[in-house]
């Protein structure tokens, strides 16, 4: 029987497989069916501190003024009255998932100001979340926002939480920083114990009949995989913090070249929407038969095997790929000319 356990956040995990946010947890049923899948931990739907600032009436003007710097403009966000998860609800909520399983439960913030990320931590981790992913998500929209500003402000909101609560702080990053080694071992620096690769980019549509610019959703395919392999084999041993990889992860093949980029585990959510919760197991077992066929005892003894730190050439990961990829094509379509 291979040994599928590794760790996260210094979290014992059962196998390389959470359950990411999604509304699916939002039922108890349905987290103790991941559970009996074979989900190593389950990462409960994010509480946004823009719901709760419209909740209360008492920040509206302040939210208003600073739309441009939030995960979506308020256009994008729910009536009030739509809202299914206050903050009381999401509490309970985490109290009574720990009670219902034995595996770690994961609470998600996304916040957007430094009060906001402290509060509503510290009674996650009061509520008893195992560890908090801070779910980041920032457009710098204005021209006056450079980058250097968007990461500072970044770090700041992390070390305000790392410093106030006990258990494991991740973040969830999005792709567009712009040197993402050294913002990750900044973050390692102010006290994150975790990275999760990456935050999924929703972008609006244009509707050109009604001259509107609505909200987009639309699940992961494993095509998605390959920047997060990039990056995560390009972060292990460079940095100490766990790497965790989600968006675009489906089947056993994905979850290993996880694994072997660098990863501690994966994160799973549009598989489940699309083939259902039993997916876990049977993406368990396919792992388990590669794992046999190529007589590995441990899947952690595969981690980091093809991170860029582990293979004799790096040209891939570098610039070398880039020239590579567009010389072979242009060969093949000279060839094919003649």
């Amino acid at each position: 029987m291979i040994d599928f356990s590794t760790k996260y956040l210094g979290l014992d995990l059962k196998g390389p497989i959470v359950v990411s946010s999604t509304p699916l947890s939002e039922s108890l049923d349905n987290i103790r069916r991941m559970e009996d899948a074979g989900a190593a931990a389950v990462v409960l739907t994010s509480l946004f501190e823009e719901q709760l600032i419209l909740e209360s009436k008492a920040l509206d003007e302040d939210l208003a003024r600073g739309t441009e710097s939030f995960a979506e403009s308020l256009d994008f966000l729910p009536k009030q009255a739509d809202y299914r998860v206050t903050q009381d609800v999401y509490l309970e909520h985490l109290r009574k998932a720990k009670d219902a399983v034995r595996i770690p439960i994961l609470a998600s913030l996304n916040g957007a100001t430094p009060g906001g990320w402290v509060r509503f931590a510290k009674e996650m981790e009061q509520a008893g979340a195992d560890a908090i992913e801070l779910n980041t998500y920032a457009l710098a929209t204005d021209k006056n926002q450079t980058s250097v500003v968007l990461e500072v402000q970044l770090l700041e909101l992390v070390e305000s939480v790392c410093q106030e609560v006990k258990v494991p702080v991740s973040v969830k990053l999005s792709q567009s920083f712009t040197s993402m080694a050294s913002l990750v071992s900044r973050l390692e620096q102010v006290g994150a114990r975790g990275v999760a690769l990456f935050n999924r980019f929703y972008q609006p549509d244009f509707d050109i009949e009604a001259l509107e610019v609505r909200p987009s959703l639309h699940f992961s395919t494993s095509s998605e995989l390959l920047p997060r392999l990039h990056w995560a084999a390009i972060l292990y041993g460079q940095v100490d913090l766990d790497i965790a990889i989600t968006g675009g992860v489906h089947t056993a093949e994905d979850v290993l070249k996880s694994i072997m980029a660098g990863a501690s585990m994966t994160m799973m959510a549009s598989a489940l929407h699309i083939h259902g919760i039993d997916h876990i197991g049977r993406v368990l077992a396919d792992m388990q038969y590669w794992l046999e066929r190529h007589e590995y005892d441990t899947l952690w003894g595969t981690r980091g095997g093809l991170s860029r730190r582990s293979v004799p050439d790096v040209s891939p990961f570098d610039r070398g790929n880039y020239i590579k990829t567009l010389s072979s094509y242009s060969l093949r379509q000279t060839v094919a000319a003649f």
